[in-house]
């Protein structure tokens, strides 16, 4: 029988500044589409270098409205990874287009690159990067394949904020780059996600879209079919003071990477992530090992629950998840490679404040349980 979780796979990092900040706005009478949203999207922007970033209810809601925006509906292809959160290609279904998985690199667990090409054919409208565990794609490559076939670039960027490819911070690249902050990522608005844009045109456009399809003038003038993708007021206070927080936190995270790195490199056979990659700064979203092939992962999560640490299989491909392994996407799907390391992935606990003493019974508990295969 297992006991209650210990340690668990992660936990926001919330100050006595975002309380306040968020106690604030409910003295107010603004709980919508008021002043902190515009300064939360005015911060956003200027952090990454574009001009325009337009706050949603959630990284998933980021993606369907990027995709209505470039006008990607049915008859679309669009080029994503399987090795990644399952909003991807739901997003994209939702839009009437079809996900087109392509194979990842074994390195940076991102699309890649040469992989890509294979998969362009006349109904192809765009490529959805996804920067996995907060590693930045190589958007160089990603970006000249997507110009040679007139396609358009997204990044979901939703696990990956400061992450930086060649200098510039992920999210500076795509037509539009989505953003999530669920409870787990770096900075958190509880619930919430953001779209950035370069052009003003897109930008309107996701702002109508998230608020029923207004664009100005009447309450109730409608110019066409959108959605409620708002976020709260709230929830753009409590984003604002982590946005102001997030080169501490992301340093507060890089140093339990390097704890962990220092405490598992003796575990014979354990893959781990690189602590540095070429070209790039990781923004630090998770630690995810992959085990030996010796090793039944399901045994390891079951020896390391019933110790109390939380642990979690990061990524289940999404060509393998029962909702999509009968869709001809997935049938056809040639995907070596995420075959080979989802099978083996599991992500440790991981959050800002855990304790160097927390990582070490996860260690050692994790020897202890690939030690029982050997």
């Amino acid at each position: 029988m297992s006991m209650s979780v210990r340690i668990p796979l992660s936990s926001p990092d919330i100050t006595e500044a975002e309380v306040q900040a968020v106690t604030a706005v409910l003295r107010t009478s603004h709980l919508s589409l008021g002043p902190e949203l515009s300064a939360f999207e005015a911060a956003l922007a200027e952090f990454h270098g574009v001009q325009h970033a337009v706050a949603v209810s959630s990284g998933t809601a980021g993606l369907h409205l990027a995709l209505v925006t470039l006008g990607i509906g049915p008859g679309d292809e669009v080029i994503v990874p399987s090795f990644t959160f399952i909003a991807v290609a739901n997003a994209v279904a939702q839009v009437g287009a079809t996900p087109v998985f392509v194979d990842i690199d074994g390195i940076s667990l991102n699309l890649d690159p040469n992989c890509i090409e294979a998969a362009v054919t006349k109904r192809t409208r765009a490529i959805l990067v996804v920067h996995t565990f907060g590693v930045p794609a190589q958007m160089d490559a990603i970006g000249t394949i997507a110009r040679r076939y007139g396609l358009r670039g997204i990044e979901d960027a939703c696990e990956a904020i400061g992450a930086e490819f060649d200098g510039n911070r992920v999210g500076s690249f795509g037509d539009l780059a989505v953003f999530g902050f669920y409870p787990n990522k770096q900075m958190t608005t509880g619930e919430g996600g953001a779209v950035l844009a370069k052009d003003a045109l897109h930008a309107s456009r996701l702002r109508s879209l998230r608020n029923q399809g207004r664009s100005g003038g009447d309450w109730l003038d409608h110019r066409e079919a959108g959605y409620n993708y708002r976020l709260s007021e709230m929830a753009c206070a409590l984003g604002r003071v982590q946005l102001s927080r997030i080169d501490e936190m992301l340093a507060l995270r890089r140093t339990v990477a390097e704890r962990y790195q220092g405490l598992l490199e003796g575990i014979p056979g354990l893959h781990l992530p690189p602590l540095e990659l070429p070209r790039c700064k990781i923004s630090w979203f998770v630690y995810v090992v992959r085990l030996p092939d010796r090793i039944d992962r399901d045994r390891v999560q079951t020896d390391l629950a019933a110790r109390g640490i939380a642990t979690g299989r990061y990524f289940a491909p999404i060509h393998q998840q029962p909702v999509w392994r009968a869709h001809p996407s997935a049938v056809a799907a040639n995907l070596p490679q995420t075959n080979s390391i989802a099978n083996r992935t599991l992500a440790l606990p991981f959050f800002n404040r855990l304790r160097e003493n927390e990582q070490r019974d996860v260690a050692t508990s994790l020897h202890e349980s690939t030690a029982k295969s050997d």
